[in-house]
């Protein structure tokens, strides 16, 4: 199966954001590189096939001061036809909205959804999510995901 992989030619420290239209600092911008290079490192040691690896970008990782330790992370998620995610959790709360194509998610105890451009979809803490794929086989699908979790935790982990 294969996992997520980051595109490391995208750097937050070029990009302006919105909400944030004094850019990204260069103390956050050198922690956002070090946090995608460990991420980048450990998804690697898991099994991967090229073919259908979903191609995922940061956009803006932000501290959140009215919630102390928490951060928020954006980022988008692009699936190749065919392509999919292994069984898979955050620790964190995941507000998704599908930008293009369809995709299909499955947490543990509900059934499998299919959504389609302007929907949303969301994962709690505690949540497995057993199916994250493309529901199309010749079309791509891109959707993003915003994500607020305990600053520093891990984007993704991997379960068994």
């Amino acid at each position: 199966m294969a996992f997520w992989v980051f595109d490391l030619e995208t750097q937050l420290c070029k990009r302006k954001s919105a909400f944030n239209n004094r850019g990204i600092t260069t103390m956050n911008s050198a922690l956002l590189t070090l946090f995608v290079s460990a991420t980048v490192c450990f998804l690697g040691a898991l099994p991967a096939a090229a073919d259908n690896a979903a191609k995922v970008t940061p956009l803006m990782k932000k501290d959140l001061p009215n919630y102390p330790g928490k951060e928020g992370l954006m980022i988008s998620v692009e699936y190749g036809p065919g392509g999919s995610s292994p069984i898979h959790k955050h620790e964190a709360n995941a507000f998704v909205y599908v930008l293009e194509g369809s995709i299909v998610m499955q947490l543990k105890g509900d059934k499998e959804v299919t959504l389609s451009p302007g929907e949303t979809f969301y994962e709690g803490p505690s949540d497995i999510h057993l199916v994250s794929r493309n529901a199309s086989k010749t079309e791509p699908a891109k959707f993003v995901v915003v994500l607020l979790k305990n600053k520093g935790a891990p984007v993704v982990m991997p379960v068994k």
